[in-house]
């Protein structure tokens, strides 16, 4: 149950230099349909079909998280969950995604800006 008055999570809120370009980006990944305020280029929302919001709000000292770095900040990663990670991650990479590790069940990536995401799939 939620704290009284709270409704529950919005978004997911994403630093990065150039919040139209990386929404782009998810947008072409996870599908959905891109809200861009028409006079704020500052931030750029997104909701993929399920209604689940990404936000990319404009940061211009933005860093990129490390990963792997035991001594650095992950900050925040995305769980994206695919049925073929053989069918998925061409595509991925096709869209400007880096390959950083493998595991069993998931795959870890950076997107075009650093920020760190997966492709999972359960057996």
């Amino acid at each position: 149950m939620a704290a009284e008055g709270v409704e529950g999570l919005r978004t997911v809120v994403l630093d990065c230099p150039d919040p139209g370009k990386l929404a782009e980006f998810y947008l072409a990944l996870l599908g959905g349909e891109i809200v861009r305020p028409e006079s704020d280029d500052t931030w750029v929302a997104m909701a993929d079909p399920q209604g689940r919001r990404l936000a990319f709000q404009l940061c211009p000292q933005y860093r990129p998280p490390q990963f792997p770095d035991p001594t650095g900040s992950q900050q925040v990663h995305l769980d994206i969950r695919v049925s073929d990670v053989e069918v998925a991650e061409p595509a991925v990479l096709a869209l400007g995604a880096t390959l950083i590790q493998t595991a069993d069940t998931f795959r870890v990536y950076t997107d075009p800006v650093g920020h760190t995401f997966c492709l999972v799939w359960l057996e």
